[in-house]
């Protein structure tokens, strides 16, 4: 044999090696935060702020059982306040994990796969969070299993003609779907920890919830459609839960609710505000964890830019909202708008233009684009403006109605505050537990996209 070949043949080997190297350290890379046997410290400090604060929530909670919601701030004339606000705050969290999933997925965008689990994990726990509010806003929680059409000898029926309705289908439909599409995303890296976990308790764990995988070509076959089929069906569900969710203000009479704008409006809202929550989460889970290498800078510039895409949408949709007021020539339109603006929630309006169309104005340059601490707080920002946004929709069309007979003020209760809160420590600690427990970076996805995995591209 000639030394050409040999040369030739060893040269490969290294390749293949070196390949194998990489593939290896992205896999250790990811699981050593689930089998590190201490997390960082500030991995405990968040979980301990977390659950208390969803203690703080299921106290409001259990109080609010026991008494009704006269606890909270809510009267006759603002049947709705802080609790379908933070409904429709957490609904629109939740868009950007199935966004970055599906729609990316399906345009084969590669840059998504660094988040996309996260981000999944995220839409998960924030649809959690948001269920919780329509129940108990309902006074009777424990009769909410009347809106599901089942047969009974009552012979009630859900009234399938109320938004509210449409509500309960398009929300279980969504949150079915990503749990599934998440799910079905972690079948191999749980299969991978299985393997690598030298504890019998997790090996079990690790093992049932990775459905006897083995890796075989036919194995990744049939994963590879599967996982196709539910991002292309999650992909309407992206436009079309958000879109129901503004049906419940847009097919009202109620000056300031009743426009067609709402659903690309509220879609474009909710993209905005989810990005804003991955950033926020994702940007110092990379550092602690070690992770940098895995969600590059490139990663998170891009989602930097998709908030300023979205936030120009949004701050367009602002325009146009004042613009069809005036034009309309209805003056009980004109008159709430006026009042959003110069009414006594004239602060609240204030803040969600500032936080929604300003502060992401920052984003156009390169270093805040690249710098973690601005990211953070401009995000932080972003959310804020997001939860005002949903507060001035919600608050001020109420507050003043068509007569000042029945115009009232709203003020939020100790219980309307600590339930808000304890919505955020049960998102947080839910997300925390996945962070330390579960794969948190899509390990094989992240492998399918290095420079090593196709031919001739390596370096």
């Amino acid at each position: 044999m000639s030394t050409d070949v040999l040369s030739s043949d060893s040269h490969e080997e290294r390749k293949i090696g070196a390949t194998r190297e990489v593939f290896r350290q992205v896999t250790r890379d990811v699981a050593w935060v689930a089998e590190s046997p201490k997390p960082p410290k500030a991995w405990y400090a968040a979980l301990a702020v977390s659950v208390s604060a969803l203690l703080l929530g299921v106290y409001c909670v259990t109080v609010l059982f026991q008494r009704g919601i006269g606890v909270w701030g809510n009267s006759n004339t603002v049947g709705w306040a802080w609790d379908i606000t933070n409904f429709v705050f957490w609904i629109g969290i939740g868009h950007a994990g199935t966004l970055i999933s599906a729609v990316l997925f399906l345009t084969r965008q590669s840059w998504r796969t660094s988040i996309n689990r996260a981000a999944e994990a995220m839409t998960i726990f924030a649809v959690s969070a948001a269920g919780i509010f329509p129940i108990i806003h309902t006074g009777r929680p424990w009769f909410a299993w009347w809106m599901i059409p089942h047969p009974n000898d009552m012979g009630m029926w859900p009234q399938f003609r109320s938004p509210l309705m449409w509500d309960v289908f398009a929300i279980s439909t969504y949150a079915i779907t990503s749990i599934l599409f998440w799910f079905m995303g972690m079948v191999p890296d749980l299969a991978t920890f299985r393997d690598r976990s030298t504890s019998k308790i997790k090996q079990a764990i690790y093992g049932i919830l990775a459905l006897g995988w083995r890796g075989s070509a036919r194995q990744w076959h049939r994963y590879e459609r599967a996982y196709l089929i539910l991002a292309a069906l999650s992909t309407p569900l992206v436009f079309s839960v958000h879109s129901v969710v503004s049906f419940d203000f847009a097919t009202s009479q109620l000056p300031g609710w009743h426009t067609t704008i709402f659903p690309p409006y509220f879609v474009a809202g909710a993209i905005f505000s989810g990005f804003a929550m991955v950033l926020t989460l994702m940007v110092p889970a990379r550092y602690l964890f070690n992770l940098k290498h895995i969600i590059k800078d490139s990663h998170i510039e891009a989602m930097c830019k998709i908030i300023i895409a979205t936030g120009l949408m949004v701050g367009l949709a602002y325009g146009i909202e004042f613009f069809i007021a005036g034009y309309s020539g209805n003056l009980y339109e004109q008159f709430t708008f006026i009042n959003r603006m110069f009414g006594p929630y004239w602060w609240a309006y204030f803040a969600m233009v500032s936080c929604n169309v300003l502060i992401p104005q920052f984003f156009w340059f390169k270093k805040c684009r690249t710098n973690p601490y601005i990211i953070i707080i401009l995000c932080i920002f972003v959310n804020i403006g997001m939860w005002f946004e949903r507060f001035v929709i919600i608050g001020t069309s109420l507050v003043r109605s068509f007569l000042p007979s029945s115009w009232a003020m709203y003020s939020p209760t100790f219980y309307d505050i600590g339930t808000f809160i304890g919505s955020f420590g049960l998102f947080l600690t839910m997300f925390l537990l996945f962070f330390r427990y579960l794969p948190v970076i899509a390990i094989a996805e992240v492998k399918g996209v290095q420079p090593e995995a196709h031919a001739g591209k390596a370096h």
